[in-house]
């Protein structure tokens, strides 16, 4: 097994673990409602799950590359030359779900869960438009949502508010409703952003591995099995 071959075998572990954690990340918050209030949907904490970012960026946009990857611990097509080609072409299709994950991820970060935005904490308020990830501006990204006193922000207040703003931040506990659904919108998206992070690093690698495989070339001995 040459280091091409030995990388994206490994590649595809990596991917398939991620794709799981990725998934279960997003249906937590998907089911969680129905858990607790036994009704479907009625009052989700954030408008961002509906974007299925792990579901769909994270997960099923993944399986193809996973599948192909995890084929090279099978000696099946990755050990030639055209399929480290085809496992390059199919791992730019994670690059893109894990880079829409991450632009969902941020944007929901940025905005905070609906109890934030909405008082009647409902998806009255979610606009689902892809307008709304490339409007996107990152100079705009904060998180005093989550570590002021209550992420409701203030309008209207001046600089000098602005400057002494960091004296009330705190880290949520979970004494009340608010805070419970901060914390859990906050770790929910910051996992599934890390998780965006580890699928394009491992997709961007697995291109250029399945490049040199392809002008290279694979194990002989491999080679001949296929």
């Amino acid at each position: 097994m040459t280091c091409c071959e030995g990388w994206t075998s490994c590649n595809g572990i990596c991917l398939l673990i991620l794709l799981v954690i990725g998934v279960v990340l997003n249906a937590i918050p998907l089911g969680i409602d129905l858990v607790e209030q036994d009704k479907d949907f009625q009052n989700p904490i954030s408008c961002y799950e509906w974007w299925f970012p792990g579901i769909i960026g994270a997960g099923l946009m993944v399986i193809p590359a996973t599948t192909m990857s995890l084929a090279a611990r099978k000696r099946g097509c990755c050990n030639n030359r055209t399929g480290m080609l085809l496992s390059s072409l199919l791992n730019a299709i994670t690059v893109i779900g894990a880079v829409y994950c991450l632009l969902v991820s941020i944007q929901a970060l940025s905005e905070g869960p609906i109890i934030c935005n909405s008082p009647s904490n409902s998806t009255t308020t979610c606009e689902f438009s892809l307008k709304n990830l490339t409007d996107f501006h990152p100079k705009s990204f904060n998180l005093q949502w989550f570590f002021n006193d209550s992420c409701v922000p203030p309008t209207g207040f001046p600089n000098s508010a602005i400057n002494n703003m960091h004296s009330n931040w705190r880290i949520p506990n979970s004494n009340s409703e608010e805070d419970r659904q901060r914390i859990f919108h906050f770790s929910v998206f910051l996992s599934l952003f890390l998780v965006g992070v580890l699928e394009l690093l491992f997709g961007l690698s697995q291109i250029v591995i399945g490049f040199l495989g392809c002008l290279c070339g694979v194990s002989g001995q491999r080679s001949q099995i296929v």
